[in-house]
């Protein structure tokens, strides 16, 4: 279960969602389907980057998905060892 995801990542997906927007109003061209299809994620990472914008980011309950991962590993563990 991924806990954090990169700034690329999001800009990424936010760009996929407003060409979706733009499509479904019919303000969609050639160059944003094209955009669309294409993997942005390596041109987006390379445009944040160098100018020190790129960061990480966490969901707001991370505190309670760490919590809740721990337990169920832990869980995993002892039962695994009282089958030996």
């Amino acid at each position: 279960m991924p806990t954090v995801v990169d700034l690329a990542t999001i800009t990424d997906d936010c760009l996929d969602i407003f060409i979706d927007k733009l499509q479904e109003k019919g303000e969609s061209n050639d160059k944003l389907n094209k955009l669309k299809e294409d993997d942005n994620y390596e041109g987006i990472k390379e445009a944040l980057i160098p100018d020190g914008y790129n960061m990480i980011v966490t969901p707001k309950e991370i505190d309670d998905l760490i919590v809740n991962m721990g337990s169920v590993v832990a869980r995993g563990i002892n039962m695994s060892l009282q089958q030996c």
